[in-house]
């Protein structure tokens, strides 16, 4: 019967089924019929920026033009580069390279106005360096909060670069011990002088410390580290060997990441503005102090001889690699630069080698060609 009634018994229509691969949805089940997907191989892991932080316990000891000077001579040979002024209160590495102060800077990033970092990257007269500068800072909270920081450090080496230099403030405090203590490459800047020898040994004693009570997970072991950086503590811990026999008393488990942490700590020294050969083989003592001392395999990076032509590079306002690339100075600087590339290419670091000792006894005070410091 086709219009109204009921259909005869025995007679029930037919439904079609659907024909596979048509894609009509069965009503019985509801369900889409299965399509296969072809599962895509993961693609490569993301390549990190190499970050290279570049601090010193005094102000005065060249490491803004340090930073300058390596940013703008790995971008030369072919690296693209973002340098950054981490120093919020002091602010000069945009002078250094010559560019007026940028309207936005590291500062606004710390207000919170700009929470992109790569939008603070502005060109620079070099070829393949970016600056983010830290002009323009609110003085009464000049510097990011933890947090900050934190995302702070993510970002940098997540930036379309190959190389990000962040020149750091001077003195202890805690962000800038922070900064320093998470680079890949942590170099410190030192004078041949007393004075700079004395807080460049403040400095990794607060960066070894504070890298030592972070790393530890029982509360108790973290206390008595906070103990030991009071160098006049009851508990008589002088040393970081000392404060080692205590960790390993309260835990085991603590104790063993106290030494990896050790070994993993490497800070590169660099000496800088060297007249003599006496003065390159402080870089020497201060090596051999930490062995002793810190019990850390600290690298003697190289060093950059005193040179009259560093004085019209700061007041041209232009690195010294690019104004003048053919004098001594810039030539050791440019030396630095190709060690960390070949480390980049080879994925480890120190594979250049130390400095080696430049001159035996009775030779000249004048530094040695920059090829003899390799």
């Amino acid at each position: 019967m086709r219009n109204g009634g009921t259909a005869r018994p025995g007679k029930s229509r037919k439904k079609a089924r659907p024909k596979p691969g048509s894609g009509s949805r069965s009503k019985a089940s509801g369900r889409k019929p299965e399509v296969r997907r072809r599962i895509e191989p993961p693609g490569p892991p993301e390549r990190l920026a190499r970050l290279v932080t570049v601090g010193g316990g005094k102000g005065g000891v060249g490491k803004s033009f340090l930073s300058a000077n390596v940013a703008a001579a790995l971008a030369a040979q072919g690296q693209r580069v973002v340098v950054v002024d981490a120093d919020l209160e002091g602010a000069n590495l945009h002078t250094c390279l010559g560019v007026p102060a940028p309207p936005a800077s590291l500062a606004d990033f710390a207000a919170g106005r700009e929470s992109d970092l790569a939008k603070l990257a502005f060109d620079t007269p070099v070829e393949n360096l970016r600056l983010v500068a830290g002009t323009h800072a609110n003085l009464a909270t000049p510097q990011p909060s933890h947090q900050q920081r934190v995302a702070l450090m993510a970002q940098l080496r997540r930036l379309d670069c190959d190389f990000v230099v962040l020149d750091l403030g001077a003195g202890t405090a805690s962000a800038v011990i922070d900064y320093f203590s998470d680079g890949d490459d942590e170099i410190l800047v030192i004078q041949p002088e007393p004075t700079s020898v004395e807080n460049a040994y403040s400095f990794l004693r607060a960066a070894f410390y504070r890298r030592m009570r972070l790393a530890m997970q029982r509360s108790e072991v973290r206390q008595l580290v906070s103990q030991a950086m009071d160098q006049k503590n009851e508990r008589g811990i002088r040393t970081p060997l000392d404060l080692l026999r205590e960790v390993e008393q309260l835990d085991a488990a603590d104790g063993s990441r106290f030494v990896a942490n050790m070994k993993a700590f490497r800070p590169r020294i660099v000496m800088n503005g060297v007249r003599s050969a006496e003065d390159i083989r402080v870089g020497f003592a201060v090596r051999s102090v930490c062995r002793k001392y810190f019990g850390i395999d600290a690298e003697y990076l190289g060093y950059v001889n005193h040179d009259e032509a560093v004085h019209r590079s700061v007041l041209a306002r232009r690195p010294l690699v690019v104004s003048e690339p053919r004098c001594d100075a810039a030539l050791y600087m440019v030396r630095i630069a190709q060690k960390l590339s070949s480390e980049l290419a080879t994925g480890r670091k120190g594979s250049a080698g130390p400095v080696r000792e430049p001159f035996g006894p009775g030779s000249a005070a004048r530094p040695p060609p920059p090829g003899t410091a390799s």
